[in-house]
């Protein structure tokens, strides 16, 4: 059976923001590779009903998925719903056995919105449920004994909530993969429209491509980068269980000098 990685975010175009780069990687490294918003993007639009902004935003999310050869899950709850609370967790729980990940990719713990930071706790607490026989998921889907390794991306702009420099543990040079998650994003129109007027994203690509280099310039090595940090292995697996680093090899430079943003 193939090795998966499975890349779970909040929102329609926030895998392709801060993780794409990496998950294409791991594709090429023979990883089965699963895509996941756990919100529909139903707040995406000023034009759009909430139904045809969910439609639209799911087609979007699933071109881009189908893009890298990635199976696509479908989002569970609207825009600003989601809560750390025990249905989604059990929801979560279910796709985590079915999908049984050895590496799953997350959004940063600290980001500058609560629904980013909401869909990490909430996949963190699913996956470390994956292999308690007694822990119910929805719908019923039977523990999986298996090691994982979790990793949170860096939050936008590489700083929390408060404005805090956050440093990742490890960089991952995506030179070769940019186009790709470019492409990715390309597919999410209706949402670089919706940014453009409420944001001030003057250009969404250039915007994502602006975070790469900002991330390699921080690294010192490479020009276009990803941030990861890892999350403890504490009931995920065993001390030392790095499947992202063993398979990206050359790709990754470890930050041992605790590099973040400055000014």
């Amino acid at each position: 059976m193939p090795k998966v990685a499975f890349a779970a975010a909040a929102h329609p175009d926030d895998v392709e923001f801060m993780m794409a780069g990496t998950l294409v990687l791991l594709g090429r490294a023979g990883y089965e590779l699963h895509y996941m918003n756990v919100a529909n993007g139903s707040c995406g639009s000023w034009t759009m009903s909430a139904e045809e902004t969910v439609r639209t935003r799911t087609a979007e999310a699933r071109a881009a998925a189908e893009s890298i050869g990635a199976h696509f899950h479908f989002p569970l709850v609207d825009d600003l719903m989601l809560y750390y609370e025990d249905h989604l967790v059990r929801k979560l729980c279910a796709i985590v056995r079915e999908v049984n990940p050895e590496i799953v990719l997350l959004q940063s713990p600290q980001d500058y919105m609560e629904d980013h930071q909401n869909a990490a706790r909430l996949m963190v607490t699913a996956t470390f449920c994956r292999n308690m026989p007694n822990y119910a998921s929805i719908p019923p889907v039977d523990a999986v004994d298996s090691d994982v390794a979790v990793y949170h991306s860096m939050p936008h702009g590489l700083r929390g909530p408060l404005m805090e420099p956050i440093a990742p543990h490890f960089f991952v040079d995506i030179g070769s993969t940019i186009a790709d998650k470019r492409g990715m994003l390309s597919c999410h129109r209706s949402q670089k429209e919706w940014l453009d007027q409420t944001q001030g994203f003057d250009n969404y690509i250039n915007t994502m491509e602006e975070d790469t280099l900002l991330t390699g310039r921080v690294s010192g090595r490479f020009e276009h980068a990803e941030g990861w940090r890892r999350h403890l292995s504490y009931g995920f697996g065993p001390a030392g269980f790095d499947p992202l680093c063993d398979a990206l090899g050359d790709h990754v430079f470890e930050n041992e000098g605790g590099a973040a943003v400055s000014g």
